[in-house]
Formats: structure tokens, C-alpha cells, sequence
């Protein structure tokens, strides 16, 4: 009788759980068991679990639900872990709803970037410049909010990813910014842009081309688009290819086609490794990337600029044509998104999440995050003028 009482206990249990209690658990143990950066992040997720289980426990709507799936996300401290959905009061995706990028360092937030043409370089606001404030609120106190609660010291990067996540905004509030501790600045959100067209170029200075590519990592129809483009500056003495603009990212059809257009023979650009084989099996996966030659091949040099803005498939093609041994990398450190991200959806309410489940490498080994130009140079004007004079300089 004792046990059919305990069976029932437990069916009884199981049955009353709630969605919200149910979607936790399977968000948390997918994230458990295919997060490819634990090593890195340095985040014991078991903590995390005991942490935001009992507000789980007591939910009663979606929006609260979301709300605390994106503290849960916080812990993780990186662009490219996230949810398919948002609220009004929730914050602007990084890099892609941001327009300024700030570093930490010795307790200070320094500008280290503005979105060209976005309402940060509008206002004013200029790299070098040190931001004390947000909204009203000391922005050593601003920042709390988006830190991990799961750890006793906070690592530069978590401070840096608070940081920018509470200067990206939410969708319902306006930004004000205090900056070098007197001046204020009142920005606009930023808002989503979409160009008109996919792929853009011109001819610059003593016959130099100079294609830029709109966010359109992730749209096929930039395939033929960039070889329209490419057919119009293949006499050029030169190429700049501008994805200081991809804070989307994409995917690896439109990285290989563009890739593929300025080499000609096959060769390796991209490490992977599939790090949840080894720790469900205790085997090592790993794989290299292959790109191909197609269409006409362009000789004469080419220059890769890139940014803060760069981002995931945008870091995928700077670090392919640098290991390809095929372009000169001018810039800043990249949009810093971690791996190969996969989509989950949790499958009581719906939600759509991601995360990256397979590190990626350099061909030569480091880190795709980790990379950084070999001419490196903060100003956006002074990137292209570089790119500009590599070109005349290499013939």
C-alpha cells in the first residue's frame, strides 16, 4: 500500500508540474548537455539551475517566463545566445540592435566603437570617450542587472557584456547616456535598417573597387548579387571588401560563394569541433571546412575590413580569407560571437532559443573569437584608407 502510494505521489508530481516548470527543464538540460563554451565561460550551470529554479516554480504567464529565460541567458555572457522573441522592456540583440561598443577596463567603460551612420555617432559620442552613466543611474550600478549571478568574481568580458547589452537599450525605453563624467547624451534606439539592396560597390580612388555587404549574410539571393558586382569590378586593380555591416551573421553557402570568387584551388578555411561528442561518448569530432573555386576568379589583392559589426559568419569570412592566406585584414576585433549556434525549440510554449553548440577555429588553430587584424586600426575612415593604400602598394 506504502508504494502505491509513492508511485502515485510521484505521477501526481509530474503531472501538476507546470509548461513554464516543464520548458525550464528541457531549456536547461539542452543548454547542459550541447554548450560548447563551459570551459571558457567558466559558468557552473548546476548553479544556475538552483539559482532560477524557484522563480520558475511560481510563474504564471509567458512574459514573466521570457523575462527570466533571458536572465537564465545572461549567465552565459555572449551575443550569440538568445531567444526567437522579446518583449517590449526586453534588450536590443548584440551586436545587431547596437550602434556603440564600449571595453572594460581598471573600473572604466571606454568607447571603443560607433556604428557608422547609426544615432550614436549622430548624438555626438566618439571613441576614446569614458561612459559614467545610463538613464540616471551610475553605470557601475546600471550594469548589475545583466551580470551572472552564478559566479563570486566577474571576469572583464562579463563586465563588458552588461555593459553593452545596457547600452544597446530595450525596445521601450530611451537612452541617455552620461559621458567623461559632466557631458550628457540624449540617443535614439536604434532602429532595424533594411537596405535596399543585398550588395553594394563602387570604384574608388586610382581604380580600386570597393564592395560592401548590407547585413545580407544569411540571404541567398546574395550569391548573385555579389557576382553581378563581381563581374563589374573584375579589371580593377584591387578590391576592398567591406563587412564591417554583418552584425547578423549568415550562413556558410554565401560565405563560400564569396570566398570561392578569389581563389583558385580548393583549400581549408575553418576549423570545427563538435565538443558535446566528447562529452556524451568520450570522443573527440572534429572537422575542417573546405572552400572551392567558382565563376571567374579575381587576382589582384584584396583588403577585408572589419569591426565590432562583424559578426558570426561576417567573423567566419575575415578569419577564412586571412587563413586562406588570400586577403590583408584591416580593423578592430570582431562582433566576439561565439561558435556555430542551433536552434532548440522548448515545446510547451514555443519558444524558440539558441546557443552555440560547435566551437570555431582559425585554420591556424586560435579561436575564431579570439582573432584579431593584423593592421589594426580604431577609425573607420582610417580602415579604408589603409585597405587603400595596401592595395597601391602591393602592385
Amino acid at each position: 500500500m506504502f508504494r502505491i502510494i509513492i508511485i502515485l505521489l510521484v505521477s501526481y508530481s509530474s503531472i501538476a508540474q507546470t509548461k513554464y516548470q516543464k520548458d525550464f527543464n528541457y531549456y536547461w538540460s539542452t543548454v547542459d548537455r550541447y554548450f560548447a563554451y563551459f570551459d571558457t565561460q567558466q559558468i557552473d550551470w548546476n548553479e544556475v539551475r538552483r539559482i532560477y529554479q524557484p522563480s520558475v516554480d511560481t510563474i504564471q504567464n509567458g512574459d514573466d517566463f521570457i523575462r527570466l529565460l533571458e536572465m537564465t541567458n545572461n549567465e552565459l555572457f555572449n551575443g550569440h545566445i538568445g531567444l526567437n522573441t522579446n518583449l517590449n522592456s526586453s534588450s536590443r540583440m548584440l551586436p545587431t540592435g547596437t550602434d556603440i561598443w564600449v571595453t572594460y577596463k581598471n573600473n572604466k567603460y571606454t568607447i571603443a566603437a560607433i556604428r557608422k551612420g547609426f544615432p550614436a555617432e549622430k548624438a555626438g559620442l566618439a571613441i576614446g570617450m569614458e561612459v559614467t552613466g545610463y538613464n540616471g543611474i551610475t553605470i557601475s550600478e546600471a550594469v548589475k542587472k545583466f551580470l551572472p549571478k552564478s559566479v563570486t568574481v566577474h571576469t572583464n568580458k562579463m563586465y563588458e557584456y552588461a555593459a553593452n547589452l545596457l547600452l544597446a537599450g530595450t525596445h521601450n525605453t530611451k537612452r541617455s547616456m552620461n559621458v567623461n563624467g559632466s557631458l550628457t547624451f540624449n540617443i535614439e534606439n536604434v532602429k532595424n535598417k533594411n537596405a535596399t539592396e543585398l550588395v553594394v560597390s563602387k570604384v574608388i580612388r586610382d581604380n580600386i573597387g570597393y564592395i560592401k555587404i548590407n547585413n545580407s549574410l544569411g540571404n541567398n539571393n546574395t550569391i548573385k548579387a555579389f557576382d553581378e558586382v563581381m563581374k563589374n569590378l573584375h579589371n580593377t586593380k584591387g578590391i576592398v571588401l567591406d563587412l564591417r555591416d554583418t552584425p547578423s551573421g549568415g550562413n556558410t553557402t554565401v560565405a563560400r560563394a564569396i570566398m570561392g570568387s578569389f581563389i583558385s584551388k580548393e583549400a581549408p578555411y575553418q576549423q570545427h569541433n563538435f565538443i558535446y561528442e566528447k562529452r556524451l561518448f568520450d570522443v573527440e569530432r572534429k572537422t575542417i571546412e573546405l572552400v572551392s573555386p567558382r565563376g571567374k576568379t579575381y587576382k589582384n589583392p584584396l583588403v577585408i575590413l572589419c569591426g565590432r559589426w562583424t559578426g558570426s559568419m561576417g567573423e567566419g569570412i575575415t578569419i577564412g580569407f586571412d587563413g586562406l592566406n588570400r586577403a590583408e585584414v584591416v580593423g578592430t576585433e570582431m562582433g566576439d560571437l561565439l561558435g556555430a549556434i542551433y536552434q532548440y525549440t522548448l515545446p510547451e510554449t514555443n519558444i524558440g532559443f539558441q546557443f552555440p553548440v560547435e566551437k570555431l577555429f582559425h585554420i591556424n588553430g586560435i579561436p575564431r573569437e579570439d582573432f584579431k587584424p593584423k593592421h589594426y586600426i580604431l577609425d573607420s575612415q582610417d580602415q579604408l584608407q589603409k585597405a587603400i593604400d595596401i592595395i597601391n602598394t602591393s602592385l
